[in-house]
């Protein structure tokens, strides 16, 4: 059979899947590996861009500042050095493994974990092998697999956050954060900006400041004394963006029964 170069595309989604996923495995392993970790408040977030004589950019990175409570009591201040620009006043948590710190904030959860993840992509590596080998009843087996694993995680988000008790929370927009995406130019006739709506919200008699993931290219999406609505979870103790959506069981819904079609009709071409 003659090498075609297109069929090696076929395995570039599964391969990009397969290596978000893995490295979300590791992530999870590592915070595990951290144990315990500090509340902490960004006090100052300078940005620090260093370039040599010829203009060339050598360091682009933000200086943030956090104060948390020290071991006596007092408050105490770190500066970690991060990628990405942090709102003042903002809640993150300080992690310490040996003499490194390093910031972590409060993620979404997102439909798929860790493990689904890379175990999707594996199967979408296996789907591309199978197919460019032309074995048609082991593609379609993966493919059946995936459509059933795919459907059965999304609905298993989605009634575990139902059966969660999330408790709503109205925050306040207090202001905007803007993320500059690219410069006009010759190319690019605009400028483009992403714009992050800052909140602030009492929980447990605590005032809270997050600079939500949510986010729209238009400035005025997130009036500034707007409200936004929030979600709670007592279980795990974490203050969520979205609640559990309708949309999401019915297209895990149609995942999984198209995938259990798919298999139900490889047994009956294998018992046939």
């Amino acid at each position: 059979m003659d090498f075609d170069i297109t069929q090696l595309f076929l395995y570039v989604p599964g391969v990009v899947i397969f290596l978000v996923g893995s490295n979300g495995i590791r992530r999870d392993r590592r915070m595990k590996r951290l144990g315990a970790c500090t509340e902490a408040t960004v006090v100052n977030c300078p940005h620090v861009v260093k370039k040599d004589k010829r203009g060339n950019e050598i360091y682009n990175y933000y200086n943030v500042v956090v104060e948390y409570p020290g071991p006596r009591g007092g408050p105490e201040r770190q500066t970690v050095k991060a990628p990405s620009e942090y709102a003042v006043g903002q809640q993150v948590k300080l992690f310490k493994d040996g003499d490194k710190f390093t910031l972590v904030e409060d993620e979404e959860e997102s439909w798929f974990s860790a493990w689904p993840t890379a175990l999707g992509g594996a199967l979408m590596i296996l789907l591309a092998l199978f197919q460019n080998q032309g074995r048609e009843m082991l593609a379609m087996t993966c493919l059946a697999a995936l459509l059933v694993g795919a459907g059965a995680v999304l609905l298993w988000r989605y009634f575990g956050l139902k059966n969660r008790g999330l408790v709503k929370i109205e925050a306040e927009i207090t202001d905007i954060f803007t993320r500059q995406l690219s410069k006009g130019s010759k190319i690019l006739k605009d400028s483009k900006y992403t714009y992050y709506p800052i909140v602030r919200y009492e929980l447990d008699g605590r005032e809270n400041i997050r600079m939500c993931k949510i986010n729209a290219s238009r400035e005025n999406a997130f009036p500034v004394g707007d409200t936004l609505t929030l979600y709670y979870d007592p279980k795990n103790k974490r203050v969520l963006e979205q609640s559990a959506k309708v949309s999401t069981a019915i297209v895990g819904g149609v995942l999984l029964a198209v995938g259990l079609l798919a298999a139900v009709s490889l047994l009956a071409e294998l018992i046939v």
